[in-house]
């Protein structure tokens, strides 16, 4: 297999702030990483610096075997590598339709915008009941549903999904999950940044787990134990932007 995405000994920061140390790993073809870690070890900083968000002061970000260690984030998104970011990130003030509308138009063009609703609607049907409600109105889980909608859609070679079930019940959690196995078995890649482990040990071949901002542990989904995860939640988190 060959690596979709590799981080190589990157460290980053906000100003002063140093959020992450010296991290590598690399996400392959088809294959599932989970970064696992207490809230505020530095894995939102990790997947920033994966989809091209965050510039790592050192190390270096490969996408397909190309060097893109700097380069703005709209390359990342046109090699391939999709976000969806913790919180709902939509247009609160435009109509269901429209969010999907604007973010298909920017990706697929006017004339794949059809297509990108007819895809949207099937793939999450209550979102086609919806069209027409102000995304506002929509409760906390469906905004994050209508969020991942637009990334979904695009199929994208690896997705990087930041804290998807933070805040959102098991029912929710649920059907998030079902969909991002439905990606994977279509052929996109994951790296899942998660603080709850269950459904990314599940859905997950890999593990990498990050502390203080460094990469502590590595290995087998099926390796990575009530004991190794507490290791890491049962310490005080650090702070992250």
């Amino acid at each position: 297999m060959s690596a979709i995405l590799e981080l190589d000994a990157v460290s980053a920061g906000y100003g002063p702030f140093r959020a992450v140390f010296d991290v590598s790993l690399a996400v392959q073809a088809g294959e599932a990483v989970a970064l696992l870690g207490a809230n505020g070890v530095g894995k939102t900083t990790v997947a920033r610096l994966a989809t091209g968000l965050v510039v790592p002061t050192q190390g270096a970000v490969r996408v397909d075997g190309d060097d893109l260690t700097g380069a703005p984030a709209h390359c990342y998104a046109r090699a391939g590598i999709a976000h969806a970011p913790e919180g709902r990130s939509v247009f609160a003030t435009l109509t269901v339709e429209e969010n999907l509308r604007l973010s298909f138009r920017r990706s697929k063009g006017r004339h794949g915008v059809p297509t990108g609703l007819d895809q949207a609607f099937t793939q999450f049907p209550f979102l086609a009941r919806r069209r027409r409600q102000l995304a506002g109105t929509l409760s906390g889980g469906e905004q994050r549903m209508l969020s991942l909608a637009r990334v979904l859609v695009e199929a994208p070679k690896l997705l990087v999904a930041d804290e998807l079930s933070l805040g959102l019940a098991p029912i929710i959690v649920d059907e998030i999950y079902t969909e991002l196995a439905r990606l994977r078995a279509e052929g996109t890649a994951l790296l899942i940044v998660e603080q709850h482990v269950g459904q990314a040990l599940a859905l997950c071949d890999r593990v990498v787990l990050l502390e203080h901002g460094s990469v502590i542990w590595e290995g087998p989904a099926a390796d990575a134990g009530d004991r190794v995860v507490a290791e890491v939640f049962d310490r005080a988190p650090a702070t992250e932007p």
